[in-house]
């Protein structure tokens, strides 16, 4: 199995069209924020972007939002396969939106600020379908173009894949170092947004090929058992 990639932050048709055109494997629309996100959309242009996404392309909702039901009803707005938790929220939260998201799948975000976040991941795989890894600011949830404690990430790929869950890499990827980061943290899945981003934001074709193209060409360490109920 090749590690899939996603390309987050998409605000416009253009975008779409750029993600969709370099084969990724699911796309991130930001919606419903409390940090700041020069991506973000309202769930109006977020749904008419979602009603463009062709079959067997995942729509990913990324949100801040920290009460179950409006996450799930900005997703039954919008019209998304999977939810990724982004925000401050706490297990019991995540846990109520698997329960009335209507089968999709729940994606936790853990920030990876040191060691503790193997805890934090541990705690989350219980609640979730994935568990996504994060760098974060003072004011920023994600976007940061950062990279984190890689090594912390591929203590907590181990870690989860004894518990059967999924980890998905972020923060501060890009084209040149993608294949370097699936090598040392070994995730089965890579997620991308400022990294292939031109300098006023927008989506770049050459980017986005590159960076797919290259997480395509890596093997995946993790394969579900099964697809955990």
């Amino acid at each position: 199995m090749t590690v899939r990639a996603k390309i987050c932050g998409i605000r416009s048709e253009d975008d779409l069209r750029i993600a969709l055109a370099a084969g990724a494997d699911a796309i991130g629309l930001i919606s419903g924020i409390t940090h700041f996100s020069e991506d973000a959309l309202d769930a109006e242009h977020a749904e008419a972007l979602s009603r463009l996404v062709p079959p067997f392309v995942t729509r990913v909702l990324v949100t801040h939002l920290e009460d179950a039901a409006a996450i799930v009803n900005l997703a039954d707005r919008i019209g998304v396969d999977a939810i990724q938790v982004h925000g401050l929220v706490a297990i019991d939260t995540v846990r109520e939106v698997r329960k009335t998201a209507g089968g999709r799948k729940i994606i936790k975000a853990v920030h990876v600020t040191g060691p503790e976040a193997t805890d934090a991941a541990r705690q989350a795989a219980a609640d979730c379908d994935a568990v996504l890894l994060d760098s974060r600011t003072a004011d920023r949830l994600g976007g940061t173009g950062r990279t984190h404690d890689w090594s912390v990430s591929a203590a907590i790929v181990t870690a989860l894949h004894e518990l059967g869950c999924p980890v998905i890499l972020a923060g501060g990827l890009a084209p040149d170092n993608v294949a370097d980061a699936i090598a040392r943290v070994r995730p089965f899945a890579v997620d991308v947004n400022s990294g292939v981003e031109t300098a006023t934001g927008a989506k770049q074709s050459e980017a986005c090929a590159a960076f797919v193209a290259a997480a395509h060409r890596m093997p995946g360490a993790f394969a579900p058992r099964v697809l955990r109920p």
